[in-house]
Order: structure tokens, then C-alpha cells, then sequence
């Protein structure tokens, strides 16, 4: 596996010096400042580049952009609606830009409106760090109270309804303004948040769109740029929805195994893969992921390495973010898992064997707990997942090689 590393760019807490000190092999980056639509361009990727490939005195770093996370699908495409088909050839240029870089695993999502979702972004924990966590008694309150969002109530389970009716009504102002503000964080690399009347917006453009219709979109967009990505040996990996499952009645569509099939058979081709999240798809108890890895591992491109801890029964429950090797996810099987998917791929001759994974989010501890960084991606508690799976992959390895003498 190569062990690589998310940075958001020069306004990122984490330094390149940083990534390289906690033991980074390689980058996943963006230009989050080009807005989802717009053609990235050789100049901007190359700038990106030049940012990843020195340190801050100058020196090279030796660290290559080997990911991109995320190349953004407007929601024009997703709803075909306004500029969408611009946006798409737009989405074949911007393709082509990076594959004359040598970028060839672009990592993205269909989720409509918000990328994840959360309530809480600094979750204590009992050793005093924090983490981000779904309460879905505090996600209805938002939902039914705050958004007022029509249907709303109909959403939710009569128990769940009741509790979140009886926590609103001991809510401060600060706390309903913290979980609008957490709820509505927006995009990952975005330094904007959405506000209440921008999420009405948003989601009433949806009123018609059904799952169905969404998942039509979806493949319809794929069949046009998986030809562009497999004529130039590029692989397009989705990334599951967070968390996987129905929110503010927006259509939900790759959320299970069920539904990676679904849109892998529809554009049947190589270039056409998946993200294995284990922290998004974690969230749901009828996920198995090792085994998603042994069935789908043809098209396994990319791999998020995190834990979640459920605290409700059913679909959906709350949860918060784990420590990596701690949550419901058995991380020791899905390592091996997807160490016995390189074995496979070894064995054929593929040259895209080696499966790029990174530690997906953390907690934030120690010196992080100051640090104010990207919710989700902290420092100290990212390097300290990451050495932790390095010594499971370390360890695994080793039994694996001692096995075959």
C-alpha cells in the first residue's frame, strides 16, 4: 500500500515538512479554490505541483501529487440541470490536464448538496481529545426545529421525534447556532459554510429528483468521462456517501455494496472504480467491508483507512469517529484484505497494484487541540493513525512473507 497523505494547500495547518516528518509516501490534494464546473488548467496543477514538491526552505521534498481528492461533479451535473453539460466537458478537460502530469487516480463524489455531515466537530473524548460525531437526536432537532424542513418530522421515527423535540427545547442559542454551523460546514477545503436559507435553497432544486433519477444522472455523467479516463490509463474512484444513509430527504446512492455494483456494472470498464471509505461506510452495520474488498477489489483504486464507533442500533444510528485500530470496523481484516488484493494484482502484472490508502480523518489531541485546523484533520492525531496502520500493514506483511517461505 502506499501511504499517503491529505493537504488542502498553503493555507493547510499541516505543512509538507509535517507530512514528510510523519512518514507520507505521497500527496492527495485539490484546487479547492476553482469552483466545481470550471476547467483546472496545466498552470494551476502545475503550481500545485511546485507547492508539493519542496519543503519550506526550498528543498525538495521528493512527495508527488499521486491522488487527486476531489476533481468536484457540479451540482449542475448531478441535477442536469443549468451549464451541466459544459460542466462535463469541462470535467474530460481538466482529465486530460492532469493526465499530462501523470496523475492518474482521481478520487470524487455524487452526493448532492453537502459532502458529510456531522453535528458535533469537537466531540470530547475521555482522554480529552476530540473527534467529529453524528447524534441523530441532534441532527433531527436541526432538521425538524431549525431547517424546518417540509417532511421533516415524517423522516424520523415517533421516538426519535419526540427526543428531538425535547432537546430543542433545552437547547441554548449557542448550542442551536453550533449544530446549524456544523451541519452546514459545506465542502471539504472550503473555508465557506453554507448558511439556513442557502440549504432550503439548495435542497428544494432536488424536490423531484429521486433516487432513481439521481442514479440515471450519475451513470450518465460516468458514461461520458470513463471513455476520456481509460483512453489516457487514468482510474475514477467514487466515494461513498457520508454517512450512508438518507439526510434532509436528499437521495442517497452509494451507500452499500448493493449500489457500487449497481454503477460498476452500468459503466462496465476499468477506469470506472470505487473509494472504500472504511469510516463512511462504516457507519452502517449491513456493510461488510472485507468482504466488499474480496467482491469488488478489481476496482478498488483508492482506500480511506478510518474507524467510526456506533452508538445506536439500526439504520441510521449515531456515531463518532474512532481511533483508527478502535471503532466497529475490523481494521486488522480489512488491512488484509486489501493486502491480499495487491497480492492478486501482483500476480496478474498489474501495474496499478499498489493500492494508494490514507489515514482518513483523526482526533484531534495534544498540540492539534490549539491548532484550529481542517475539521477532520488534525496533525498529531493523523500521524498517529497512520503509524498505527503502518505497524498492522508492517506486521501483516511480514506474516504474509513468512508464510510463503
Amino acid at each position: 500500500m502506499k501511504q499517503t497523505w491529505r493537504w488542502f494547500g498553503p493555507p493547510d495547518r499541516t505543512s509538507i515538512n509535517d507530512i514528510l516528518q510523519a512518514g507520507a509516501e505521497g500527496i492527495v490534494s485539490a484546487l479547492h479554490h476553482i469552483a466545481p464546473g470550471v476547467v483546472w488548467t496545466v498552470e494551476e496543477i502545475d503550481k500545485r505541483i511546485e507547492e508539493i514538491g519542496h519543503m519550506d526552505d526550498g528543498e525538495p521534498s521528493g512527495l508527488h501529487w499521486d491522488v487527486v481528492e476531489s476533481l468536484p461533479v457540479s451540482e449542475d451535473i448531478k441535477k442536469q440541470a443549468g451549464d451541466w453539460r459544459e460542466h462535463i466537458e469541462n470535467y474530460k478537460i481538466s482529465l486530460r490536464n492532469l493526465a499530462q502530469r501523470n496523475i492518474e487516480v482521481i478520487c470524487y463524489n455524487f452526493m448532492p448538496v453537502l459532502d458529510w455531515t456531522r453535528t458535533d466537530l469537537k466531540y470530547r473524548m475521555s482522554h480529552g481529545g476530540t473527534t467529529m460525531r453524528f447524534d441523530l437526536i441532534d441532527f433531527a432537532a436541526f432538521d425538524i426545529h431549525l431547517l424546518q424542513r417540509d417532511g421533516a418530522v415524517e423522516a424520523f421515527s415517533s421516538e426519535i421525534a419526540e427526543h428531538a423535540g425535547r432537546r430543542f427545547n433545552l437547547m441554548s442559542e449557542q448550542k442551536k447556532h453550533e449544530i446549524s454551523n456544523n451541519v452546514a460546514c459545506g465542502l471539504p477545503g472550503s473555508t465557506e459554510s453554507l448558511t439556513l436559507e442557502d440549504i432550503r435553497q439548495h435542497l428544494a432544486e432536488y424536490n423531484n429528483i429521486s433516487s432513481d433519477q439521481l442514479r440515471r444522472h450519475f451513470i450518465d455523467f460516468l458514461s461520458e468521462v470513463a471513455p476520456v479516463a481509460e483512453e489516457l490509463g487514468m482510474r475514477l474512484c467514487c466515494h461513498p456517501d457520508d454517512p450512508p444513509f438518507p439526510l434532509l430527504g436528499l437521495p442517497r446512492i452509494m451507500s452499500t455494496e448493493e449500489d457500487y455494483k449497481t454503477i460498476i456494472q452500468a459503466v462496465d470498464m476499468p477506469a470506472n472504480g470505487i473509494t472504500l471509505c472504511a469510516g463512511s461506510l462504516g457507519a452502517r452495520p449491513d456493510n461488510d467491508l472485507p468482504g466488499m474488498v474480496d467482491r469488488l477489489g478489481d476496482r478498488l483504486h483508492f482506500v480511506h483507512l478510518r474507524n467510526v464507533k456506533r452508538e445506536t442500533q439500526g439504520i441510521p444510528a449515531s456515531f463518532h469517529e474512532a481511533e483508527h485500530l478502535a471503532g466497529d470496523t475490523d481494521m486488522v481484516a480489512l488491512t488484509k484484505a486489501v493486502l491480499q488484493e495487491e497480492k492478486r494484482r501482483r500476480e496478474m502484472g498489474r501495474k496499478d497494484w499498489s493500492i494508494p490508502i490514507r489515514p482518513d480523518h483523526g482526533m484531534d489531541i495534544l498540540d492539534d487541540l490549539k491548532r484550529s485546523g481542517q475539521p477532520g484533520y488534525p496533525s498529531i492525531g493523523r500521524l498517529k493513525g497512520l503509524a498505527e496502520l503502518r505497524g498492522l500493514i508492517t506486521a501483516l506483511s511480514s506474516l504474509e512473507d513468512k508464510g510463503n517461505r
